[in-house]
């Protein structure tokens, strides 16, 4: 099978855009696109969740719950493998191989360290890692597993999770992979073998999986193993079966090359409107202090700021030199602005370097915003291309094998921030990155703040239509934003008890406040999952649950009217959140259990009903089982930490 991955500088941060119909169109594209050129296996979508924000590869999957993440990525599984290969038989079920990863609990690492250890139990394992594939991946034709190891059980030989959960309990059928170079981890990391025959057999008889290249072609050995008879052949018989399943699903056997006319898969004008649109619902407003946003095309001069302002970033594993595709910042506004006919007038300053402490430049930084009405500063993080990433000598804060001990904004970057800020001028800060900033003297002293997560091809030119309010903001943080690395981890659906807040601070005086939860800080994030303002305001009515009281194994229904009792008209991300008020084992605090992005006119309303399936309800319990407990749940409607309305279901 011939491999690639989807590319990010077309693939928007689509965690933020809360919208499973627009994820299922942008994994359509990105299937057709692949099409053409004869690619058939795709590995995504990463399902890994966003909960250990050291971790380098935060950027690459859809946040830190997984509901969202089970939800969108059964949306980019649909839209990747919908449809049929041209000249595939009537046999073949569809035209790509998605490949959900990395099965199963990769991304919340020792200390944030790739390939580190997971540490856990069988309940936080249903409860939360394994959730998201259960939902997005029973139909996907490939499943890829982790580096890392899960309760001291290396992921790639773990038999309970990929022979008794995957295969016997969930009834896969299809193939399961390796990661690259991951058989010969068993030997040089994790040392639970000696031998590279060791490894291959460990690996194929405890996972059913194939070997990814990459890695030194552990499974070679196999020949030599099952001749002499260490390897019993029916193992591989099995794993084979799992491919050819995948490829029959494909129609390889009957048309597995390129098309001749594939230049006319790839940006269509078709494929640019849904890509552009991802890249709109993806951003998302933190702040917005005084209403100062968005901008009047009509105001006399903006300050462009900052390292990300002239520059296209993108996530880790795109091709090399994919950026040279993208529409930076500064190109952007100056694109919207020409077909706006506005003679507003851009004053660019870069101010800092993303990876220097060099401040030399932060006085023409200061000139540009005097000289301007307002200033939005640039700043964040920054990942590589597939082929950089990897090169000596290069840098960057986010990406594969790149993680960090710190949160904060690298060098100058802050220093430029305040710099802007001490003008008296208006000031925007836009993080560009591929996790949180935890920045909160940013939240606390910039006028507005707004989050793009490293975006696609066309993100320069969704920033300043969404500055200047030709689009209305609609993205929503699919992951929680710390006040300080010290203080993760923190997302929001932590177990009941777990977030003392006794607070501390330090004031921007020196001032030293204790406090007894975090002695000089605070566990509670600056912004919350979930959350993203919008420039209208929207209010919630006659909330209902129906049916109020259920049966154990009953389904109910939440219906909300959404009014928009702003001047614009808006898109509203509307969150249906439970509390199981009173279980036999620990529970999260709140849970979210449905969402539904709908558009309200200015003045308008819509009535939403968001349908809760009773497994939903359901606790891992101490006899080790899923089980829907009778009792009280708390159905609440806002963000995680917002309550705009709620009312209890009672389980009988």
């Amino acid at each position: 099978m011939q491999v690639t991955v989807p590319m990010p500088s077309s693939v928007p941060p689509l965690g933020a855009s809360f919208e499973t119909e627009l994820v299922k169109a942008v994994a359509n594209i990105t299937a057709t696109e692949d099409e053409g050129l004869g690619i058939n296996h795709i590995f995504g979508p990463v399902l890994d969740l966003g909960r250990e924000l050291r971790w380098g590869r935060v950027e690459e999957g859809f946040g830190e719950d997984a509901y969202l993440s089970g939800e969108l990525g059964h949306a980019f599984v649909a839209g990747l493998q919908q449809g049929k290969r041209r000249g595939a038989g009537e046999n073949a079920s569809a035209r790509m191989a998605a490949t959900c990863k990395h099965f199963a609990a990769f991304g919340s690492p020792q200390g944030g360290l790739n390939l580190a250890q997971v540490s856990g139990g069988e309940r936080e394992l249903r409860t939360t890692f394994l959730k998201p594939f259960h939902r997005a991946c029973l139909d996907s034709l490939s499943i890829m597993t982790a580096y890392s190891s899960y309760d001291g059980i290396p992921a790639i030989a773990n038999t309970h999770m990929l022979t008794g959960i995957l295969r016997e309990e969930w009834g896969y059928k299809y193939w399961v992979t390796s990661d690259a170079g991951s058989v010969d981890l068993l030997v040089t990391l994790h040392g639970t073998c000696d031998t590279r025959e060791c490894a291959a057999k460990t690996a194929l008889e405890n996972g059913l999986s194939g070997e990814m290249g990459g890695g030194t072609y552990t499974f070679l050995t196999l020949t030599d193993q099952i001749k002499e008879g260490k390897v019993d052949v029916k193992y591989l018989d099995e794993t084979v079966k799992g491919l050819l399943r995948a490829k029959f699903a494909l129609g390889l056997f009957e048309n597995p090359y390129p098309y001749e006319d594939y230049t006319s898969f790839i940006r269509t004008p078709h494929s640019r409107e849904v890509l552009h649109q991802a890249d709109l619902e993806s951003i998302v407003l933190l702040e917005n202090k005084g209403g100062i946003l968005p901008l009047k095309t009509g105001i006399g001069s903006v300050a462009l700021i900052g390292p990300q302002a002239d520059r296209v970033t993108f996530g880790d594993y795109v091709f090399f030199n994919a950026s040279l595709n993208g529409i930076s910042p500064l190109d952007g506004f100056k694109q919207y602005l020409n077909t706006t006919s506005s003679s507003t007038q851009i004053n660019f300053a870069q101010g800092c370097e993303l990876w220097s402490n060099d401040e030399s430049g932060i006085a023409a930084a200061v000139e540009a915003a005097q000289s301007s009405d307002v200033a939005i500063v640039m700043v964040g993080t920054w990942s590589l291309d597939q082929t950089l990433l990897w090169t000596p000598g290069t840098n960057a804060t986010t990406g594969e094998h790149v993680d960090v001990h710190d949160l904060a904004l690298v060098g100058a970057q802050l220093k430029l921030v305040q710099a802007v800020k001490a003008t008296g001028k208006p000031t925007v800060v836009v993080f560009v990155s591929g996790k949180p900033v935890a920045e909160p003297w940013i939240q606390a002293h910039a006028d507005a703040v707004v989050q793009q997560f490293y975006p696609g091809e066309l993100g320069g030119l969704a920033l300043a239509e969404i500055i200047f309010g030709a689009v209305n903001p609609s993205g929503k943080l699919p992951v929680s934003f710390p006040r300080d690395v010290g203080t993760t981890p923190v997302f929001y659906n932590y177990l009941k008890g777990s977030r003392p807040i006794d607070a501390g601070q330090v004031l921007d005086n020196g001032q030293l406040i204790f406090g007894h939860a975090y002695v000089l800080d605070s566990p509670v994030p600056l912004w919350s999952f979930g959350h993203g303002l919008s420039y209208t305001t929207f209010n919630y009515t006659d909330l209902q649950i129906s049916p109020s009281t259920i049966s154990t194994t009953e389904d109910f229904t939440v219906t909300v009217t959404v009014h928009n009792t702003g001047s614009v008209d808006g898109k509203e991300v509307v969150q249906v959140y439970i509390t199981d008020v009173l279980s036999s084992v620990v529970t999260p605090n709140q849970d979210l259990v449905g969402f539904q992005k709908v558009n309200v006119p200015a003045g308008g309303s819509a009535t939403v009903s968001i349908k809760v399936l009773s497994s939903q309800l359901a606790v891992w319990s101490l006899r080790n089982a899923w089980v829907v407990e009778p009792g009280a749940f708390t159905v609440k409607v806002g963000t995680s930490d917002q309550v705009f309305a709620q009312g209890t279901l009672m389980v009988a």
